[in-house]
């Protein structure tokens, strides 16, 4: 299916490796002109050559952290100087650290919130005028299945995401018509993250093969774990004319996992 995006200008953050480069990777390969961030510059380079062997259109690397407002405001600069406009906005950020309520100070908290939800508040700020400029822009914002179900251990994500998604549903009013406004909220990927998880396991006797360890993440009907692209395709989709009727939707994409009706 053509998803109609040849030539358009995304911007996706934290896009260096996970689903973030999922992300991008399946923009640029619909032939949208992408520009990719990360903190480590040689990632984000090695991201940038992996994208840029199939897609169609420009791959730009800007690096930048999420939680310094001036990084966030070049790299919206940087997109619109290299393409003249932002038609897509795609916002990832990297994963709070895991612990219960107790393990927690307030720095955690702080960070945690700089990190989630006020890189996306400053995201869609500095990009609003440029995609409500444009013909059908979107954001789509990738946060986690624990905005639907709390996760044990997971406090960090379960409280500050929720944030994010109240931030989603009303930008998908009050930028519409002109820009529609969507997440998704993924599951278990067989993402680096995962892979350096499942092998440290292996090294504490946890788990005798990779295999194995990948199997006990399959928390899900499906009984496997997602392929990051199965996440990108879908952003991509949300990205496009194809899917011009949805907004404010907060997508699972995760199997199954979660045990919530809605």
């Amino acid at each position: 299916m053509d998803l109609e995006i040849d030539g358009n200008a995304a911007l996706v953050t934290a896009s260096s490796s996970g689903l973030g480069k999922a992300s991008a990777k399946a923009l640029a390969r619909e032939g949208a002109n992408v520009v990719i961030n990360g903190r480590d510059e040689e990632r984000l380079e090695r991201a940038r050559e992996e994208i840029e062997s199939v897609a169609t259109g420009e791959v730009v690397a800007q690096p930048g952290d999420l939680t310094d407002a001036d990084d966030v405001e070049t790299l919206v600069e940087t997109t619109v100087e290299e393409f003249g406009t932002i038609d897509h906005l795609v916002t990832s950020a990297g994963g709070p650290p895991s612990g219960e309520f107790l393990d927690t100070d307030d720095e955690d908290w702080r960070e945690t919130y700089e990190l989630l939800v006020m890189s996306a508040v400053q995201l869609a700020r500095e990009a609003a005028p440029h995609l409500k400029d444009g013909d059908g822009g979107t954001i789509v914002t990738i946060t986690s299945r624990t905005v639907k179900e709390a996760k044990e251990k997971l406090v960090l994500s379960n409280s500050v995401r929720m944030a994010v998604i109240g931030l989603e549903k009303t930008l998908s009013k009050e930028f519409a018509p002109e820009v529609r406004a969507n997440a998704v909220l993924p599951g278990s990927h067989e993402t680096s993250r995962i892979r350096d998880l499942i092998e440290q396991a292996i090294e504490r006797g946890e788990y005798d093969s990779y295999e194995e360890g990948l199997a006990d993440w399959a928390d899900n009907p499906l009984e496997r774990v997602g392929d990051p692209m199965e996440l990108g395709d879908t952003v991509a989709f949300l990205s496009s004319p194809k899917s011009g009727y949805i907004n404010g939707a907060a997508v699972p994409i995760d199997g199954g996992s979660t045990e919530s009706n809605l």
